[in-house]
C-alpha cells in the first residue's frame, strides 16, 4: 500500500448541522492519528441550494485544520452516487484502501479502531469485500460481537482496492441473470426486500444508487462483509425529522447519546472463520419484511420512501 496512513473519505453537501456532528464525532475517534482525512464537498445543484452548500463548506473549513484534512470543493454537482464512486475509486487506486462516511452520520469513538483492525486483518482475504460499521436494528441476543454476512451496506464502511475493482457502473449482465427466479430470490434475501427491482430501476436510470450496484457486484462473487453486533454508526436521515431524536414512523436505531462511548469490547476479537452468521441474516430478513408490511396506512408512503433511501444508500441531501 502506498501510504502508512489509511484514508477516510467524508462526503458532504448542503447540511451544515449534520456536517458539524459527523466532524465532531470523527474528531473523537480513537486512532484518528493513523488516518488521513479527505473531505469531499459536492457543488450546488441549483441556485436555491447554493447558500446551504456554502454554509456546510464553512463548517468543513473550520474543522479542516484540527483534523489535518484535505478538502476537495467541487464546482459542479456530481450527486451522491458519482461523488462517492469517484472519491472511493481515486483513494483506492492511490492508497490501497478507504474508510467511507457521509455527512448525516455520527460515529462511535471506536469506529476507526474497528475499521483499521478489520482492514489490516482481512487485507489478503479475497472472500471479504467490505467492513461495515453499521448494523441493522435487530435483536442482539445470542449474536457474536463480530460476524460475517453475505450482504453489503452503505452506512459507514471500508474496502480495499482489490475488492472495489469489481464495482461496475453498467452491470451489463444483471438483467439477464435476474430473469432466473432462484437467483432473483437469493438477491432479494428470500423476498425480504425488492433489491432486484431497485437494480432494474437503476439500470433504467430511474434511481441514482451506487449502493445497489455494489451489492450486485459482491453478491455475484459470493463475497462477505464484516459486521458488528451493535452499530457503530448513527444515521441522521432515518427519522426523517432533521433532528437528533427518533420519531414515530422512523427506522429504529439506538438514540444518538448512546454513541458517545465505545461500543465494542477490547481487545477486538475478529472472526477467523470466513462463514456467514445465519442467525444474524435471518433477523435482518425479518426486519426488512417488517418495514414493508408493519406501518399503519397513514405512515406507509413516508416509511416506504425512507426504507427505499436506506436500502439504496441515497438519502436526499437536498433537504436542510
Amino acid at each position: 500500500m502506498s501510504s502508512n496512513k489509511t484514508p477516510v473519505a467524508l462526503f458532504t453537501y448542503n447540511r451544515p448541522a449534520e456536517a458539524q456532528l459527523v466532524l465532531q464525532t470523527l474528531s473523537k475517534c480513537a486512532r484518528l492519528d493513523e488516518c488521513r482525512v479527505f473531505i469531499y464537498c459536492d457543488g450546488p445543484a441549483s441556485a436555491e441550494t447554493r447558500g446551504r452548500v456554502e454554509a456546510s463548506r464553512r463548517v468543513v473549513r473550520e474543522w479542516a485544520g484540527p483534523l489535518k484534512a484535505e478538502v476537495i470543493e467541487r464546482d459542479e454537482n456530481l450527486g451522491l452516487a458519482r461523488s462517492i464512486v469517484t472519491g472511493v475509486t481515486e483513494l483506492c487506486r492511490e492508497m490501497g484502501r478507504v474508510i467511507v462516511v457521509e455527512d448525516d452520520f455520527a460515529l462511535s469513538p471506536d469506529f476507526l479502531d474497528y475499521m483499521l483492525d478489520g482492514l489490516a486483518h482481512y487485507r489478503d482475504a479475497p472472500e471479504v469485500y467490505q467492513i461495515s460499521g453499521y448494523m441493522f436494528p435487530v435483536a442482539q441476543s445470542a449474536l457474536p460481537e463480530l460476524f460475517f454476512l453475505p450482504l453489503t451496506t452503505t452506512w459507514g464502511w471500508a474496502t480495499w482496492e482489490r475488492a472495489w475493482r469489481i464495482f461496475d457502473w453498467d452491470a451489463t449482465d444483471a438483467l439477464s441473470q435476474l430473469a432466473d427466479p432462484q437467483l432473483r430470490r437469493r438477491f432479494d434475501l428470500d423476498e425480504s426486500c425488492p433489491y432486484s427491482t431497485m437494480l432494474e430501476q437503476r439500470l433504467k436510470n430511474r434511481n441514482d444508487s451506487w449502493g445497489i450496484l455494489w451489492w450486485w457486484a459482491v453478491f455475484k462473487t459470493g463475497g462477505l462483509v464484516l459486521y458488528p453486533r451493535r452499530s457503530l454508526v448513527w444515521v441522521g436521515g432515518f427519522d426523517g425529522s432533521g433532528t437528533h431524536n427518533r420519531k414515530e414512523g422512523g427506522l429504529e436505531q439506538d438514540a444518538l447519546e448512546h454513541f458517545g462511548e465505545p461500543r465494542l469490547s477490547r481487545p477486538l476479537k475478529l472472526p477467523e472463520a470466513l462463514v456467514p452468521c445465519d442467525e444474524a441474516l435471518e433477523r435482518i430478513k425479518l426486519f426488512l419484511r417488517s418495514q414493508q408490511t408493519a406501518p399503519p396506512r397513514s405512515m406507509r408512503a413516508t416509511l416506504k420512501r425512507r426504507l427505499r433511501r436506506f436500502l439504496l444508500g441515497n438519502i436526499s441531501k437536498d433537504v436542510a
